[in-house]
């Protein structure tokens, strides 16, 4: 049965209603269903219900009035899905002209036929005329789901197929998938799997589709299997074709991975014109926008890096530890033109909200005996079909574990199958690749010390493929014993000899004969756990050829950039290469002295952080100078430095979200600046750390830290620092609850007289602690006074150009015009006060979006939604809390999640939603408790979401 979807703003509910009762009646008859968000359930994921019932329709019709040509929610989230699918599906889009508006200029809207007929609006009618147009309307909407029927009966009963539309014939410049690791043509057994992605690529509703399975499973395989054959179709009208291995980019398996390069490849290559620009979750937004421009096939092979393993805490497996990532993939789920298929060893725990068919998940088997049986034969194995069944069963059905079998037997033995007797036991276990250990253990005793097993083992010092130019490094003499004695004077056919037979053997990927640039460059590649075996033997069993080998890779690659400071993350990747393999030669004050401090960081610079935004390759780069990231430092680090790394890495994670990650090194950090007496490094490291806590949650103990901070800030004697401490212990203060807020004031004053007397020109607390100052004095209805703090502080950060200060004053003006606003001009929306609200909560929206602190954007994303709660504007106000709580939850900022709930219960209770109200004040509630969030705690609930 067609369904008919209303699209409406909730100022326009009274003709929602009216419209409503004519569509039922011929929904009773039967001849369609229609829906809106009345139909949302309690507690039910309003956002989600939305996206699947505009997915669903085949008829819409929209509600036009001035209120929603100008609702962000519907122009951002709806209208672009109506208007795809009508253009793609053949939609049925129609426009109901509700009042006066200037709809001829809107050019979306003003190609379409509209109803009533010339647009005349149904408010300048007459009552009888309006209930006969509303009545043609349902009409209308009868005779379309007629038609839709009709089409489908006839499109399954027709027996003339339909041509098929014309290909699509791509240029190089709309395909590359040269980021995508080789792997052989022949793949056996995945006939069900292939026949999923056909059917995703057909199906306009599915987005995502993610397989899953451990490696040498065969993820990789199966996809260029499928991509194979979509590229003998002419990739089936596909706009663009993007592929992407994290493995290719470094990001070895079990290791800190960033996604950073990827981000600002993609979003060059789809043509962003500033792909450095803006925070990690502003990125993966715009790169998502991008892609969905084209009817894109995206693939992303190996995630698993970017995301959590398994460990304590079972809560954060498979989730992606990078924002931007995290976003993008979220952003496709809901809705784009193409596909986007992943391939990890961990379910994205993030696209677990979203079920089929916009997202489907596939766990790869090990191959069944039929299929492994197949493979073993094609490889060559002989012998009775019993035999090869059972070898089959005895590797568990491993797809590169057989591989690797049934090559070792052809090559040894003829591939005879009864001389797999003569490999060893399992290495391991068999899920975790225990079976493919046990065949590259046989190739060792086979290969011995040959030019062959030489090779093998340089693939374990790297996490990436190979170029020449670190391969030629390592063959240089002298000779690494027991490393390179068969490749310093190896002849460049008896060289080529050993690779290609590598490659036969199934441990080196064939060379990528379609890409020019790899074949030219002559470098080398494997699967991961071929490198993972061969590395973690060659660390113990030859210790010092390992060290020796990662010391001239790091000569090598900290020599590589043509500028001693590259200027962008592309031209330092070889500086990042420098310092893992300069760590893992066990020189990391080294490495820290002469790379990492002066050539990548930059000392007070930041450079990477602050030029190039780039947080998780940074992160990614910090990861190596820890025994146990991240609360043990390499011991190789002097004390001084092991500090650095803990906080730099603590301040890192905070800007990806991973705050409950970052709480460990901040304490580790601060007990060694004690141990220390370190005394001013130790106050700064107390009062970030309760910043943390309290964003977490956790407000008790974030007091005690700050109190901390503040003993410690006085005996370092410096002037800031006990000033800025002050504030910080009075900010913890105030969300601990009214009762502590007499201490918190005395703090603050305290602060802003300690001010006064180290910069006498600065009479009012400013940045930070001017904010917080100015937060507490809101809670005591002190706007007036607020105001003047705020526009003269804005003046003087504005003149100094500091981003985050500037956007805090502008949010901290906007709440006050709000608070003013709400006692003298409730009734009239179009005062002044209101104008001067709106205009610095978009700014301090937009600059604390721009200065990339998500936490502090929450902030403004909240009290904009209030503003637009008010202004009775309830599309915008949830537009605003659904971004306020993807950013609270991924961080899990359980204070800002317990704000969203407050803020969510008072539009329910607007709209008129008081079941969905008292829900969210009982969350709220609970995590008031559960927190020690007494701020929020002035009463009865339904009074607070009622009076605020």
């Amino acid at each position: 049965m067609s369904k008919v979807f209303i699209s409406y703003s909730h100022k326009d509910r009274p003709w929602k209603e009216r419209l409503a009762k004519h569509l039922k009646v011929l929904e009773t008859e039967g001849y369609y269903t229609y829906w809106d968000d009345g139909k949302i359930k309690a507690g039910g994921d309003w956002f989600r219900e939305i996206k699947t019932a505009l997915n669903e329709a085949q008829i819409a019709v929209l509600l036009i009035s001035a209120d929603f040509l100008t609702s962000r929610f519907i122009l951002e989230k709806e209208v672009p899905i109506l208007m795809e699918r009508r253009q793609k599906e053949g939609v049925r889009v129609i426009p109901l002209i509700l009042h006066p508006c200037p709809w001829q200029a809107v050019q979306w809207l003003s190609a379409m036929q509209l109803f009533p007929k010339d647009g005349i609006p149904l408010s300048t009618l007459e009552e009888p005329e309006i209930d006969t147009q509303l009545a043609n309307l349902a009409l209308v909407c009868r005779d379309v789901a007629r038609n839709v029927s009709t089409t489908t009966t006839t499109t399954i009963t027709t027996t003339t197929p339909q041509p098929p539309p014309p290909p699509i014939y791509l240029s190089g410049d709309h395909i590359t998938l040269s980021r995508l690791p080789v792997t052989d043509k022949a793949v056996f057994g995945r006939e069900t799997e292939a026949a999923l992605l056909d059917e995703a690529w057909q199906d306009d509703h599915c987005n995502v589709v993610t397989l899953i399975a451990w490696g040498g499973v065969g993820k990789t395989a199966l996809v260029n299997h499928w991509l194979n054959g979509m590229a003998k179709d002419h990739f089936r009208s596909a706009e663009k074709v993007y592929g992407w291995s994290f493995y290719s980019q470094g990001a070895a398996e079990g290791k800190q991975a960033s996604a950073d390069e990827f981000i600002q490849e993609t979003l060059r290559w789809f043509g962003d014109p500033d792909p450095k620009a803006g925070a990690p979750e502003e990125k993966g937004r715009r790169l998502a926008g991008l892609i969905r421009k084209s009817r894109t096939l995206l693939v992303l092979d190996g995630m698993e890096p970017l995301q959590h393993p398994p460990g304590k805490d079972q809560a954060m497996t498979g989730r992606l530890k990078d924002p931007g990532l995290r976003v993008l993939l979220r952003e496709l789920a809901v809705s784009q033109p193409g596909l986007c298929v992943v391939t990890s060893r961990e379910k994205v725990a993030d696209l677990s909200v979203y079920e089929e068919p916009a997202v489907k998940t596939k766990e790869l088997e090990h191959l069944s005996l039929d299929a492994g049986t197949a493979l073993l034969k094609h490889l060559g194995a002989q012998g009775r079909e019993q035999e090869i069944t059972q070898a089959v069963d005895e590797y568990g059905g491993h797809a590169l574990a057989l591989t690797l079998l049934g090559k070792y037997l052809c090559m040894g033995y003829d591939g005879d199958i009864r001389k797999r007797d003569t490999i060893g036991a399992l290495i391991g276990e068999p899920g975790t690749g225990g079976h493919a250990k046990r065949m590259m253990q046989a190739y060792c005793h086979w290969l011995g010390e040959s030019a062959e097993c030489n090779i093998l083992y340089l693939m374990g010092l790297f996490d990436r493929p190979v170029e020449a130019g670190a391969i030629e490094v390592l063959k240089t003499a002298p000779a690494i014993p027991g490393l390179t004695d068969r490749l310093v004077e190896l002849a460049p056919v008896k060289w080529n000899y050993a690779v290609n037979r590598l490659r036969e053997l199934g441990l080196l990927a064939k060379s990528d004969t379609k890409d020019a640039r790899k074949a030219k460059a002559g470098g080398l590649d494997c699967h991961p756990l071929v490198r993972e075996y061969f590395g973690e033997r060659l660390k113990q069993e030859n210790p010092e050829a390992w060290k020796e080998a990662h010391t001239r890779l790091y000569e090598y690659y900290r020599k590589l950039p043509k500028k001693e400071c590259p200027d962008t993350l592309e031209e330092m990747a070889p500086l990042f290469s420098a310092v893992a393999h300069s760590c893992l030669a066990g020189r990391h004050q080294e490495t820290m002295d002469e790379v990492f401090n002066t050539r990548i960081i930059r000392g007070t610079e930041v450079y990477i952080v602050h030029k190039l935004g780039a947080f998780g390759a940074t992160l990614s780069a910090l990861s190596h100078f820890f025994a146990v990231p991240w609360d043990q430092p390499a011991s190789g680090l002097s004390e001084p430095f092991k500090a650095a790394v803990l906080n730099w890495s603590a301040f890192g994670l905070r800007a990806l979200g991973r705050l409950r990650e970052a709480v460990q090194p901040m304490k580790v950090s601060l007990e060694m600046l004690v141990k220390q007496e370190n005394w001013k490094s130790a106050a700064a490291a107390a009062s970030n750390l309760s910043e943390l806590l309290l964003t977490l949650g956790d407000v008790r103990e974030a007091v005690a830290a700050a109190r901390e901070s503040v003993s410690h800030a006085d005996r370092s004697g410096d002037a800031s620092q006990r000033e800025s401490k002050r504030t910080s212990l009075a900010d913890a203060l105030h969300q601990a609850g009214a009762d502590q807020w007499q201490e918190a004031e005395e703090l603050f004053r305290e602060a802003e007289e300690m001010q006064k007397k180290r910069q006498p020109g600065f009479h009012f607390l400013y940045s930070q602690g001017g904010y917080r100052y100015c937060d507490l004095l809101l809670e005591q209805g002190k706007d007036q006074e607020v105001m003047e703090r705020a526009e003269t502080t804005l003046a003087w950060v504005t003149h100094e150009g500091w981003l985050l200060d500037i956007s805090l004053d502008c949010l901290t003006l906007g709440r006050a015009w709000l608070e003013r606003t709400r006692k003298d001009h409730l009734g009239d929306p179009h005062a002044e006060p209101w104008t001067r609200a709106r205009e610095f909560l978009d700014r301090a929206v937009t600059g604390l979006r721009e200065a990339g602190y998500q936490h502090m954007l929450v902030l403004g994303l909240l009290a904009r939604a209030a503003y637009f709660r008010w202004q009775g504007d309830f599309d915008a106000a949830r537009t605003d809390l659904c971004e306020a709580r993807e950013i609270a939850e991924s961080g899990d900022m359980k204070l800002f999640i317990c704000d969203y709930h407050l803020e969510a219960a008072r539009l329910c209770e607007a709209e008129g939603k008081t079941t969905d109200a008292a829900e969210h004040s009982r969350a709220a509630d609970a995590l008031i408790e559960e927190t020690g969030y007494y701020r929020r705690k002035t009463g009865p609930q339904i009074t607070r979401i009622n009076t605020d």
